[in-house]
């Protein structure tokens, strides 16, 4: 499936929830969001329905998003049935990490073959005060224990922002040195909690590089560029929807937990699929995948999203 653009649409992130177990200061409101009834979000089957409609229109990639996925009920057969539908050949997930450890070789064996850990920070007090309630050691201790269980690789998502992590860059990225760990540094970006922070929190990408002068240049993988540190099993990448925006390669749709089709993250457009099955569906989902944004304005204004990123998903 290709949008008006000419862009192949071929990865699919749907969130499960929009709920966390964390309330991280650019993500979440500190009291938390108003809690749906469970009806009011994708049922197992509803969620199995839509994918199974994307991957008729050509995605082969989906992720599992929230909120935090691991605090939604029946996550694990989420995870199964999206893994048995044919025509997906990637199921990931993005998580906090902080239940990792008691889920994670569960979520192998569900069929999740890759896993997008969020980490900002590796201080401990710094931890608990981004996340104001989580524990570092809980997300360190899940990443050891996928490891263990079978995954072969795990990506870190650190969201950069200035004057609160910018310091940390050679230790998160030291993260890559001994294990098949692949940090990606990600601009903030300004939407929800954060659209209207200071202009010092926004930084560019570009300090990274700074700071990591020995990095290798490596090619790119989806959105990221990606860099290499001499001797490091990992890499580093940098996704910059600001500095540098990849709207004319994006390949990606999301759906959120209450069956809403978002064709752009930062567009305030969204389309209702709830309700829909068989060939309406694939013929709601095809019209809005053609219709999808151009490009995002990060770089004029914040984000026209009504939503803020836990009701999405990233």
């Amino acid at each position: 499936m290709k949008d008006s653009y000419g862009r192949v649409i071929d990865y699919l992130r749907i969130s499960v929830t929009d709920l966390c177990n964390l309330r991280c200061l650019y993500c979440m409101p500190e009291k938390g969001v108003e809690k749906r009834e469970h009806k009011d979000n994708l049922s197992v089957e509803e969620i199995e329905e839509i994918v199974s409609a994307a991957v008729d229109l050509g995605v082969t990639k989906v992720r599992v998003t929230g909120g935090e996925p691991l605090v939604r009920r029946g996550i694990l057969e989420i995870c199964r049935r999206i893994g048995a539908i044919p025509g997906v050949e990637k199921l990931c997930m993005t998580t906090n990490g902080v239940l990792l450890k008691k889920h994670a070789a569960q979520l192998f064996d569900a069929g999740v073959t890759r896993l997008n850990i969020s980490l900002d920070t590796l201080d401990r007090e710094k931890y608990s005060q981004l996340t104001r309630m989580g524990t570092l050691e809980d997300v360190l201790g899940g990443i050891d224990e996928a490891f263990r269980v079978g995954f072969s690789e795990i990506k870190i998502n650190t969201v950069l922002m200035g004057g609160v992590n910018d310091d940390e860059i050679r230790d998160i990225a030291a993260l890559t040195k001994d294990r098949n760990i692949h940090v990606r540094f990600i601009e903030l970006m300004p939407i929800g909690e954060c659209a209207q922070w200071g202009p010092e929190r926004f930084i560019s990408n570009e300090r990274v590089l700074e700071e990591l002068p020995a990095l290798e240049e490596a090619g790119v993988a989806g959105v990221a560029r990606i860099y290499r540190l001499p001797e490091h099993r990992g890499t580093v990448g940098l996704i910059s929807p600001i500095s540098s925006h990849f709207c004319p390669s994006c390949n990606r749709i999301r759906v959120t937990a209450d069956g809403r089709l978002k064709p752009c993250l930062h567009s305030a457009e969204e389309i209702n699929l709830r309700g829909l099955q068989g060939e309406e569906l694939r013929h709601v989902m095809s019209e809005a995948i053609f219709g999808k944004p151009h490009r995002h304005h990060l770089d004029e204004a914040a984000s026209s999203s009504l939503r803020h990123m836990n009701e999405i998903g990233g």
